[in-house]
């Protein structure tokens, strides 16, 4: 009978600290925590395309090929950096929150924090759903946030899912466009010089009326927050409704 824990990926089993018993050969002399903060190093300081299985081996002093011994592509170590990222989540964090609307923003935010720690993370490729132990405790975190609701776990499950969705792309579209970098505020005043130049009330009147009002007068970082708390609190409306038909 085959075991279970040899349907895992080698990956897996050694984020896990799951023992092979087939696995032969001396004892591995890196973990995949090693792999992890070479690949994040590479990834702060030199952006996710540099991410390459030579980086990392000359990063650890290794060969690229003793690599493969731990890990079987790049994907791989993506989503070993992508658990790194995270981290472990805070047992606390919803502690005293008896609202379960503040419970998931709490969590939301948290989770929002780790990502523009390393912005990279928000555009790590996605070729399967994160299996690491500190994505897997985070997603159990976030479940709890939603104790008392009604909602059943399929749909806390979902809801999760659409939060990480919307604040994936925010993060990693406000990277993209410098909303963390100390230019921030001069970009945004740019791009609205630049939508001066080019509209006028004639052919653009509702775009026009949009941009005369302070959509974009804060900086980067409080329209960056703006944004987030605002795209939020509409999904946030969308599940109270949804919490209601349930009661």
């Amino acid at each position: 009978m085959t075991p279970p824990n040899a349907a895992l990926p080698r990956y897996l089993q050694l984020m896990w600290d799951i023992d092979d018993p087939n696995r032969r050969g001396p004892k591995p002399k890196l973990t995949v925590g090693d792999i992890g903060r070479a690949a994040m190093e590479i990834a702060d300081r030199d952006g996710l395309d540099a991410v390459s299985m030579k980086a990392i081996a000359d990063g650890l002093g290794v060969t690229p090929m003793s690599l493969y011994r731990y890990v079987e592509a790049k994907e791989d170590v993506y989503e070993i950096m992508f658990d790194d990222a995270y981290g472990t989540p805070n047992p606390g964090l919803l502690d005293g929150r008896d609202d379960w609307r503040d419970r998931i923003t709490a969590w939301t935010m948290a989770v929002v924090e780790r990502m523009v720690a390393h912005p990279w993370v928000a555009a790590l490729p996605m070729v399967r759903p994160p299996a690491g132990p500190q994505s897997l405790r985070w997603t159990d975190l976030g479940i709890a946030a939603f104790d008392g609701t009604g909602l059943p776990d399929s749909e806390r499950m979902s809801t999760l899912l659409l939060i990480s969705g919307f604040t994936r792309n925010h993060v990693r579209m406000s990277a993209e466009m410098g909303a963390f970098d100390a230019t921030a505020t001069s970009n945004a005043d740019h791009y609205m010089a630049v939508l001066g130049g080019v509209i006028d009330a004639a052919r653009f009147p509702n775009l026009t009326r949009a941009v005369a009002s302070d959509y974009l007068d804060d900086d980067g970082e409080d329209f960056f927050t703006d944004e987030l708390r605002f795209g939020l609190d509409l999904i946030l409306d969308g599940v109270a409704a949804r919490i209601a038909t349930l009661a």
